[in-house]
């Protein structure tokens, strides 16, 4: 069964980048916020990495072919690793705003429509960050996930920024509008930091996760009361494709029938314990010949 397109999310993503940086940009008009400003600034940011996730999403669909024997999908930590950056280049726009307007403060006007309007495009944004992160998690799409968690920082981002004019309004204190978006830029490099190292991670072939492994494990533990034992049990997660190859140690009276019956049992379990894009390579070996455990230092040490 094919994996169902997770285009229409990235569609919903620019469709709310645009709705925002509207909303936000009439705010800043109305009050001269820099912080304002700085929000505005940062769902622009969120328009360009949307339209790099929906072209990266759009390759990773793409099937395998002569020259991507294994298929496109580490297109997605491209896009992740692309978003980080932009969201730190957001946080290097927002400071350089702030700071000049840290040393010549200035009176903020229209503050209650501003924040009416600023509130409207942050729940518009939290809707469809929610949205994203669950269908990236379901979906194992790190693309999906990284622009939602975008989206997310960027209600935090507003948040700050609305605390900081709603204080400016109570305290009279201009300073705070400043130094609410110089926060609020610390805060997002943090997260496109992180997004950049889960690219990273990605690109490196890391393995699935160790929940995962540790099923993984005990189904194929589950079949040495067959007298079916394993050893070499590699695995990786690319984009949303997991990768599991194994070396399967049979008796070696069985036939070539037998032993291939066990693998495709195995390697169709493998398949419906993990629900979804999963690539199974499977090794058939007598477990009595001494030659089958040459190979056993493909094995790789667990870290603790």
């Amino acid at each position: 069964m094919a994996t169902p397109s997770l285009k229409k999310f990235l569609y919903l993503s620019i469709a709310a980048a645009v709705v925002t940086i509207g909303l936000k940009s009439f705010a800043y008009l109305l009050t001269g916020s820099v912080g304002l400003l700085s929000d505005a600034l940062e769902s622009g940011v969120n328009l360009i990495a949307a339209i790099v996730a929906l072209a990266m999403i759009t390759l990773a669909e793409r099937p395998a072919d002569d020259e991507h024997s294994f298929g496109h999908t580490k297109a997605e930590y491209f896009s992740s690793g692309v978003e980080g950056g932009l969201i730190v280049l957001a946080a290097a726009s927002i400071i350089w705003t702030a700071i000049p307007r840290l040393i010549h403060p200035s009176e903020l006007q229209n503050i209650n429509v501003g924040l009416l309007i600023s509130v409207g495009a942050s729940l518009i944004n939290f809707g469809v960050a929610r949205v994203l992160m669950v269908a990236g998690r379901k979906n194992n799409s790190i693309t999906l996930v990284a622009d939602g968690k975008h989206l997310m920082t960027d209600v935090w981002t507003s948040a700050g920024v609305l605390v900081g004019i709603a204080l400016v309004k109570i305290t009279g204190w201009l300073l705070l509008d400043s130094l609410v978006a110089l926060a609020v830029a610390v805060n997002i490099v943090w997260t496109g930091y992180r997004l950049m190292h889960s690219s990273a991670l990605g690109l490196l072939d890391t393995a699935i996760d160790q929940k995962e492994r540790d099923e993984l494990k005990k189904l194929l533990d589950s079949y040495q009361s067959q007298s079916i034992h394993y050893h070499s049990l590699l695995t990786r997660q690319s984009g949303q494709r997991k990768f599991v190859t194994l070396h399967i140690l049979v008796p070696g009276i069985w036939s070539v029938q037998q032993g291939h019956d066990a693998l495709e049992k195995i390697e169709k379990d493998i398949r419906n314990l993990f629900q979804g894009m999963v690539t199974v390579f499977t090794h058939l070996e007598p477990v009595e010949d001494p030659l089958s455990m040459d190979d056993i230092g493909i094995e790789r040490i667990e870290r603790e």
